[in-house]
């Protein structure tokens, strides 16, 4: 006798809960990306069909409706490729638990799984100079209490190399500042790493932190409501770092700078300094070198300076003319 079909909606809450949490563990960022990308579909789908998330059934889940969404990502929300591949990502994991959970919906989740990412170019890495680095810390006013708390977020941030997510998670526990001045960092998927810090970032933490709730569970940068500060509180106190900067420090006028330069920032620098790729990954809680590598790619003045120690072999160069004239349209392209 075959089993009766799982309803839709406790297939998503059994997804959750036991795939996601109990059984894979997975952190309370990765839940949280996977319950927005279901949440912007659900709202998707209602708002084109008519249907509510709890009347949907898997069959409704097809893969042209599914391509629709993701167009409408790019199209309708103006999301990356980048943004457009992670809420795909939730939707297949999701389809490959449906597909043992629920038999009979291989049909569905079949077509959908064999949706693909997209392809996109990925730009060369954007980095400040250590100069334009100095004039974005020395940017905040120190002597009122949110200027204090950016310039010591903002040297932590570039010190340590964290994320975002890293720094707005920070707790007064982990900010080590006794026998050795550190930083415990809570990275993406469970990953743990302690960086070091400067005396000038260990020296402004202290007197910092002698201005907040000193608790071990409180944010180590907090906002006026001494609540950790969000993503976008991040940056807009960044914006308004570098439009002081930019008074004293014009090459940064123009430029797209957001708390993830700072952290491209530290790993360039620290691969000018002469520190290995390995070292760096372990510095940025990288987990594929090839992540790391993206920098040694990124380090033009580096590759100039090969080219300086190797003569260029080849003769003069000559221009190829083709003698045939479809030859010379392809080669015209």
């Amino acid at each position: 006798m075959r089993a009766p079909q799982i309803g839709f909606p406790q297939l998503v809450q059994d997804f959750f809960l036991q795939r996601l949490i109990s059984q894979r563990g997975a952190s309370a960022r990765t839940v949280e990306s996977y319950r927005d990308a279901f949440e912007l579909l659900f709202g998707y789908i209602e708002k084109h069909t008519g249907t509510s998330p709890s009347a949907l059934q898997m069959a409704d889940l097809d893969a042209p409706l599914v391509l629709d969404f993701l167009d409408h990502l790019e199209n309708g929300r103006h999301n990356s490729a980048r943004t457009r591949n992670a809420r795909l990502a939730a939707i297949h994991s999701f389809m490959r638990y449906a597909a043992v959970r629920d038999p009979v919906s291989l049909p569905v989740t079949s077509r959908v799984l064999a949706i693909p990412a997209k392809r996109f170019d990925r730009p060369v890495l954007g980095y400040l100079t250590r100069e334009q680095i100095a004039a974005i810390l020395a940017a905040p006013d120190r002597t009122t209490w949110n200027g204090h708390r950016d310039a010591v977020m903002l040297a932590t941030t570039y010190n340590t190399g964290a994320r975002v997510s890293e720094i707005t998670a920070l707790r007064v526990r982990d900010v080590l500042l006794e026998r050795q001045t550190a930083v415990h960092l809570h990275g993406k998927g469970r990953k743990e790493r302690v960086i070091p810090l400067w005396k000038n970032t260990a020296t402004e933490l202290r007197a910092w932190l002698t201005r907040i709730d000193g608790t071990a569970e409180a944010p180590a940068f907090p906002n006026r409501a001494g609540e950790p500060m969000s993503r976008s509180g991040v940056r807009d106190r960044l914006d308004r770092a570098v439009a002081v900067a930019e008074q004293h420090c014009p090459s940064l006028q123009g430029r797209n700078i957001s708390p993830h330069t700072l952290r491209h920032s530290t790993a360039m620098h620290l691969l000018q300094s002469g520190t290995d790729l390995a070292t760096i990954a372990l510095w940025l809680g990288h987990s594929s070198p090839e992540t790391t590598h993206q920098y040694l790619e990124a380090d033009l003045a580096a590759k100039e300076a090969v080219l300086e120690h190797l003569a260029d072999p080849g003769p003069v160069p000559t221009r190829f003319r083709p003698d045939d004239r479809l030859l010379g349209f392809l080669q015209g392209l």
